[in-house]
């Protein structure tokens, strides 16, 4: 037996590894250099963290199930075990963002002929790890996956002092993500979440069995949780932090294993996704990537800013990023899948006297039917005869350009809505395209409400989505695409072949997605392509780190919507996320100074009414838009990091407990009170019940923004004290009659005001590209292809 230990990292962050010719690599430790376990000085440390340490890659297979135990927990594999390390080697790449070091540990089976290996990343700089596996079958038969860890470790308690236990000495975040309640993170700790020390590990057992266990199924990455969570040590504020980044099924279990505590992730599992690989002897797998974020201190804050630093680090670049221009979509409390040319022209004149920069068609530009017409499925055409994205005479008499081409006129660039995934049932391409191009179980094709589902790895689904984004550049000159997914197709498909399980199918559909959107954006790179899944149902660092804007939620309610804003830059870096701004004629201009300054938060997307505006209101809309658009430092970006927990808001929270008494315009105290000009105090209270046993939410009266005091419940969410008032992101004050800046807020979430300004940096479409554009957009440019 030969043993060999390495310290690999960089300053911000390192692993310790240990190396066995009899053994698989294992990871004993990650932290911070001075922390990490020195088998000179202490080898019995060592030979403690190596009992407890999982293999760097724990693999499953069909046929040979776990050794040691039993349950439901993805360790312990025999595949996984049978392992031996054959090598490793370290690379240096230099980066103007910081050098990047990569670490690729090799293993085999040689009974069986897999071989794997793990690659790991670091960036200089930031204290985040990216890890993916690779697994190869060089053997002389086939081998079956059902389980192929991106991430695994152990000895995640290893700091804990003295009179300490994991049970309550970590604490985990998780963010459930509801349909317009996303991001609702909550913090607990492994024995309030279920997991407990059963005192058996003196008796020969590894542990409890037991797991928290976190996965999402489906074509929704995000629709019910995060792909996210966070371990914390109550006591130091030792965090951390991971990202599955996968924009299909994944899961991730946290468990206890030899007084330890341990944590892993991965992309689709055969029990939790129904996902095989059948591997003949010279194919091999790459498992989804993940990233963790370990800080010595700060807690879930803390680790929340490297992972921020991290998704900007990797992310493709996008001139939107440094122009942040003001979108307006005709959909949210608008049009509704109802645009017509007659419909738009005001919206279009109001939204460019609102300050947008681009203008977006949503649903139903499409849809030959008349405008309220109700097909078989009980929904619109609109929604179940999409596919072919040609546009409605009906709804155009003169033509879709007659409404892009004063888009332009008004200095904006032209946007349309695409759902590219789907087709609809009563659609014609449903029948053109050949049965294979969808996803299919048993040979069936997939219905979900009204839709089919296309599979991208089949040629004849890309050509077509293909044709289609080329036809709209060229013809109707669109600058921005809203990407939309509102269905989730389940499980997977059998895929054009037959072959597949139905989670590698889905699997196999998900990278296809991802190097489409690559492909769109090498022909046209200052395309502005929007994310969105019924909201934030698709809220993944895969299609976050392609896609220059994200939409975080379909909330409509705007008293419902700081919640979700101010949690937002914890999954998505502000300068991606879009907000919606509902302005409408019957807000007050207290009302719709709360919906300017939550939208502000992020990227503002405006929607609701701005035609039906009084012009003092459709002012203080554009005064809100002119704040976003003040000289920032060369990123960019309005906020540099994520908020912490500290400015967290509960969902039943609320700002302000009932609607009170009014003293004057633009002044309004929730509790009861009369608040100081210029900002809302909030005071905790109940919320009173409405006739459904629900909370009544309530407007906020007078100031408001993302420097107002939010109550909260207190314990049961965050750990804080009940009562405790918490402050959101300072950024904005707000003033009797308007929005500004606050200079101190400025400096703090952007640096010093005199560094060099963004200007505005997309580059629309131009006509020597054969692009319709009448009138050029401020720093207008080419649209490349």
């Amino acid at each position: 037996m030969s043993i060999t230990h390495l310290r690999w990292g960089t300053a911000d962050l390192s692993l310790a590894l240990a190396f066995d010719t009899a053994d698989p690599a294992r990871l004993l430790a990650m932290g911070e250099a001075a922390t990490l376990p020195d088998v000179a000085r202490d080898p019995e440390l060592c030979a403690r963290l190596a009992r407890r340490a999982l293999p760097l890659v724990e693999i499953q297979t069909a046929g040979s199930g776990r050794l040691g135990t039993s349950g439901k927990r993805h360790v312990d594999g025999a595949a996984s075990r049978a392992l031996r390390y054959t090598g490793h080697e370290e690379e240096h790449e230099p980066h103007p963002g910081g050098d990047i070091r990569i670490l690729r540990v090799r293993m085999a089976d040689e009974t069986t002929g897999l071989r794997v290996t793990a690659v790991c990343t670091l960036r200089e700089g930031i204290p985040v790890l990216r890890t993916e596996a690779h697994v190869e079958n060089t053997g002389h038969r086939p081998a079956t996956l059902e389980y192929v860890s991106s991430f695994a470790c152990s000895n995640l308690a290893r700091h804990l002092g003295d009179g300490e236990h994991w049970e309550n000495g970590l604490s985990l975040w998780l963010a459930a993500n509801p349909w317009s309640g996303e991001i609702r993170w909550s913090k607990a700790t492994l024995a309030e979440r279920g997991l407990h020390d059963v005192g058996m590990v003196p008796f020969g057992q590894t542990g409890s069995k037991n797991r928290i266990a976190v996965t999402s199924t489906g074509s929704w990455s995000s629709s019910e949780h995060l792909p996210m969570g966070c371990l914390e040590e109550t006591r130091t504020g030792r965090a951390l932090l991971w990202q599955i980044e996968h924009n299909g099924s994944w899961h991730a279990e946290v468990a206890d294993r030899f007084d330890d505590v341990y944590l892993s992730l991965s992309g689709p599992t055969d029990r939790e996704h129904q996902w095989r690989r059948a591997l003949a002897p010279g194919e091999s797998f790459r498992t989804v990537p993940a990233s963790v974020a370990v800080v010595p201190s700060g807690g879930f804050e803390a680790a929340l800013a490297a992972m921020t630093r991290h998704r900007r680090a990797t992310r493709r670049p996008h001139p939107d990023h440094q122009g942040l221009p003001v979108v307006f979509n005709d959909f949210m409390n608008s049009l509704v899948g109802e645009p017509s040319t007659k419909a738009l022209r005001p919206l279009v004149d109001a939204a460019a006297a609102a300050g947008a920069e681009y203008f977006c068609i949503d649903a139903g530009w499409y849809d030959a039917e008349p405008p309220g017409t109700v097909g078989p499925g009980g929904v619109p055409g609109w929604w179940d005869a999409v596919g072919e994205w040609e546009e409605s005479a009906p709804r155009f008499p003169g033509g879709l350009n007659e409404v892009l081409d004063r888009v332009r006129d008004a200095g904006m660039v032209p946007g349309l809505w695409l759902e590219p995934e789907v087709v609809g049932v009563r659609s014609p391409v449903a029948e053109a395209l050949p049965n294979e191009a969808f996803f299919r179980r048993d040979g069936v094709r997939l219905v979900e409400w009204g839709r089919h589902q296309l599979d991208l790895r089949h040629p004849a689904a890309r050509a077509h989505l293909d044709a289609v984004v080329d036809r709209l550049v060229r013809d109707y000159g669109v600058g921005y695409l809203k990407l939309d997914y509102n269905i989730d197709i389940g499980a997977g498909t059998d895929g054009p072949t037959g072959t597949d399980s139905p989670g590698d199918g889905l699997l196999g559909h998900n990278r296809a997605y991802l190097d489409w959107l690559d492909g769109v954006l090498d022909r046209y790179p200052s395309l502005v392509l929007k994310s969105c899944a019924a909201g934030g149902s698709r809220t993944d660092h895969a299609v976050l780190s392609r896609l220059p804007i994200h939409s975080v939620t379909d909330q409509q309610d705007f008293r419902l919507l700081p919640a979700i804003a101010a949690a937002a830059p914890t999954a998505v870096t502000p300068e991606q996320g879009a907000i919606w701004a509902y302005p409408l004629p019957e807000h007050t201009e207290a009302e719709l100074g709360m919906v300017m300054v939550s939208a502000m938060l992020g990227r503002i997307h405006l929607s609701g009414r701005p035609d039906l505006l009084t012009p003092d209101q459709l002012a203080l809309v554009g005064r809100a838009g002119r704040v976003q658009d003040l000289p920032t430092p060369a990123g960019g970006c309005p906020t540099p990091l994520a908020p912490g927990p500290s400015r967290l808001a509960g969902w039943m929270d609320r700002p302000g407990a009932d609607h009170g008494p009014r003293r004057g315009p633009g002044r309004y105290d929730a509790a009861g009170g009369v608040a100081p000009r210029g900002r809302v105090r909030v005071r905790r209270r109940t919320a009173p019940m409405g006739s459904r046993g629900r909370p009544t939410p309530c407007a906020v009266r007078g100031g408001t923004g993302a420097g107002a005091r939010l109550g909260r419940p207190g314990a049961d969410r965050t750990g804080d004290p009940p009562g405790r008032a918490v402050r959101c992101t300072a950024v904005l004050r707000t003033r009797r009659g308007g929005i500004g800046l606050n200079p101190a807020a400025r400096e703090h979430a952007c640096g010093p005001t005199e560094s060099a300004s963004s200007p505005k940096g997309h580059r629309p479409p131009a006509a020597d590209d054969q692009v319709r554009t009448r009138r050029r957009p401020k720093s207008a440019g080419p649209l490349r292809r």
